[in-house]
Order: structure tokens, then C-alpha cells, then sequence
């Protein structure tokens, strides 16, 4: 009797919790309920725990040829393939450095858990909820689902965006001295790796020399690119054609006075590391947001992230894409990126449609023709640098 009385508990306690989705507007296949708790509500037969079968109408030649371009299709791809939440932690990203890490990661895993019950299956982490700590393992470790930090994504397009630039500026990888700035974090080592391969020098900075340090060692031994490592940052940008900057500071790290003429700077960071005055100042430098992306679909995010409409942060676009391709695993996690995970995460998105929104400037985009004069001021004031 003791036994029949707990399974009855138990159903009604499922019982409830469909009820109060279901007049909360949910489907009932995005509660998130285990295998063991469908069972309870199997004789409900409700429509909503059904899977749902989309059902695209092309001929005959195109089952065997290239139906992914029939445009009825990709119609029905756009509607069918994902659905997702946004929770919102509310702290800024200066309470998170600076409140005691235990609390701020409970913030984080109370919030990972809130899109675990709404039925999600993979949880990205943004902006700063991934630097907290050891950039989400112990997070991962508190959820019943997987999780993401989003940063394979991020490096692959700040390095697309910075090499586009490089290009549009008149300039060849193989001829530019590159500085990446915050070397020693996850996303920074990943971009000094992968750039590694494509410049002839690369200039490490961080607080710390001794993660940097290690960098460079692991470089030396398997590319033929000079590395160099320092703490001082204007020391460093002084001669840079190229700077990636990710760290997490709060504060502006780059000034107008710092940069070379010509120099293409990449800022990753959020809180931004580049002050609003290089691009108010510099007319001869070209600053650029990272991980700007273009999402597929008639996609509402029912947020103003100060983007144009259907566009977001790469870190929030690699959980999308992880949901897209049904991967359901922890996939960039901890300090050190896998590298191979940033060329696949490349893949998948090119496949769903995702790309580079841009180039921007905070808040707004940048023309052709301001990068056209761009080119004209540095060409002008680097024969004066030179000189």
C-alpha cells in the first residue's frame, strides 16, 4: 500500500506540473520531463507530448538530387528545427567579478536550471556567466543538461571578421605583426593558436607572463611564427597591424594614442576593451566588434540587444547551432579550447545558415566608404609614423 500511495505522489506531482505548464501556454514535450515521468501522464495522450513530423512537398527528382535548395524546404526548416529561451541573470558584469565567486555561480547554476525545467537540452553561457570560475565545468557539473560557453564560435568568427578586414584594408596576414590581448584566457590562447599558423609574429599579452609563457613554449615547438609575451600592453600595440583584445577587464584597455596607423583591431570583449575615443580620434584605424552573427530564419529574440533585428553574439549563436544539429553534449568548456572543436562549429553553422552580420562599430555599422578612408588616413599618417 505504501509503494501504491508514493506512485500516486508521484503522478500527481507530475500531474501538476504538466497542468501548470500547459496553463503557462507550454507544449508538454518542453517541460523537460524524464522518460520515467511520461509514463505517468501516458494515459493523457496529449497532443503536445507528441513528436511533430513537418512534411515538405517536392518532386520526384529532387529526392534524389538536391532538394535541400527547393525553397519550400528551407521554408520548412526555418520553422521546424529549434525553439529556445533567453534567462537573464540579473548582475552586471562588475558585480560578477567583484561579489564572492561561490555566490555568483550559484546565480549562474539556478539560472542554468531554470532552462533545464523550461525543457532545454543544452544551456550556452554568455559574456561574463562564462568567465566566472573555471568557464563553465563546475556549472556543467550542476546540470542534468549540457553546456556551452559559446567560445569555439566566438574565436571562429573574430578571426573570419579580423582576416576580412585585413583584406578589405589592403593588407596580407603573412605581412602583419599580430597582438592578442588577453593571451592567457580561454578564447585568447584559441586565436593565438590559429593565428599562429598565418603571421609571422604574435605578441602574447596578459597580467600574468607565466600562462603566456607556456603558450609560447607549445608555439615554438610546432609553428615557425615568432612569439613574443609581455605584461605591457602599450609597449606591445605599438608596432601591431593586427590586435584581437578578449579579455574580461572592466575597464577600456586601448587608447587612440596606442595604435599604429592602419592597425585593424578586433574588440571580443564585453564590457569593451577599446575606448570610444580611438574611434572618435583615429581616423587611420579601423576598429571592429567580434562575433556579430546573422541568425537564419524568422528568428524573435524578444530582447534588444542593441544589434539590428535577427542578429546576435557568436557565444549565443553556437548554442543554437549545437540545438540545430542536435548535439547534445558539453561542447566548448574550460580554459583551453580545443581548436578542432572551433573549425567544426565553423561547419555546422555554414551548414544552418548562420554568418558574419558585418563589420560594426559600437552600435552601428561600418560602410565601405568609411573603411575606404580608413585606408586613406593610415597610408597619410604611417609614412609619418615611419618617418
Amino acid at each position: 500500500a505504501a509503494k501504491s500511495d508514493k506512485k500516486l505522489l508521484d503522478k500527481l506531482a507530475v500531474l501538476e506540473k504538466v497542468k501548470a505548464g500547459l496553463e503557462a501556454g507550454k507544449c508538454a514535450r518542453a517541460l523537460g520531463l524524464s522518460a520515467e515521468e511520461e509514463i505517468y501522464i501516458e494515459e493523457s495522450r496529449l497532443l503536445t507530448l507528441k513528436p511533430i513530423i513537418y512534411v515538405a512537398n517536392i518532386t520526384e527528382d529532387e529526392v534524389s538530387g538536391d532538394y535541400e535548395n527547393n525553397p519550400g524546404y528551407a521554408k520548412l526548416r526555418e520553422h521546424a528545427e529549434a525553439e529556445g529561451w533567453f534567462v537573464g541573470i540579473p548582475l552586471t558584469a562588475r558585480q560578477m567579478v567583484e561579489l564572492p565567486e561561490e555566490f555568483v555561480m550559484d546565480r549562474i547554476i539556478e539560472s542554468g536550471k531554470i532552462a533545464q525545467e523550461l525543457g532545454a537540452k543544452i544551456v550556452g553561457l554568455g559574456a561574463f556567466s562564462s568567465v566566472i570560475g573555471d568557464a563553465g565545468i563546475t556549472v556543467a557539473k550542476n546540470l542534468d543538461i549540457s553546456v556551452t560557453s559559446g567560445n569555439s564560435y566566438t574565436v571562429a568568427t573574430a578571426l573570419q571578421g579580423t582576416k576580412e578586414a585585413v583584406t578589405l584594408m589592403g593588407k596580407r596576414l603573412s605581412d602583419c605583426r599580430a597582438v592578442v590581448v588577453g593571451a592567457s584566457g580561454s578564447i585568447g590562447a584559441a586565436c593565438v593558436r590559429l593565428l599562429a599558423k598565418e603571421v609571422p609574429r604574435v605578441t602574447l599579452v596578459a597580467r600574468h607572463l607565466e600562462p603566456l609563457e607556456d603558450l609560447a613554449q607549445e608555439l615554438l615547438h610546432k609553428e615557425r611564427c615568432q612569439v613574443e609575451v609581455t605584461d605591457n600592453i602599450r609597449f606591445a600595440l605599438k608596432e601591431a597591424d593586427i590586435v584581437l583584445t578578449v579579455t574580461s577587464a572592466l575597464d577600456f584597455l586601448i587608447e587612440p594614442e596606442d595604435l599604429k596607423p592602419g592597425a585593424v583591431v578586433c574588440d571580443v570583449a564585453r564590457p569593451r576593451n577599446v575606448s570610444k575615443e580611438v574611434s572618435v580620434k583615429r581616423k587611420d584605424v579601423l576598429v571592429i566588434e567580434g562575433g556579430i552573427i546573422n541568425i537564419p530564419g524568422d528568428v524573435n529574440f524578444g530582447f534588444n540587444f542593441g544589434f539590428p533585428p535577427k542578429t546576435s553574439y557568436a557565444c549565443m549563436a553556437e548554442t543554437m547551432i549545437l540545438a540545430l544539429e542536435k548535439r547534445y553534449e558539453n561542447f566548448s568548456l574550460g580554459r583551453s579550447l580545443d581548436v578542432s572543436k572551433v573549425d567544426l562549429i565553423s561547419q555546422m553553422a555554414a551548414k544552418h545558415g548562420f554568418s558574419l552580420a558585418g563589420f560594426r562599430n559600437f552600435e552601428r555599422a561600418i560602410t565601405q566608404s568609411e573603411i575606404d578612408q580608413v585606408m586613406h588616413y593610415a597610408v597619410e599618417n604611417l609614412a609619418i609614423h615611419r618617418g
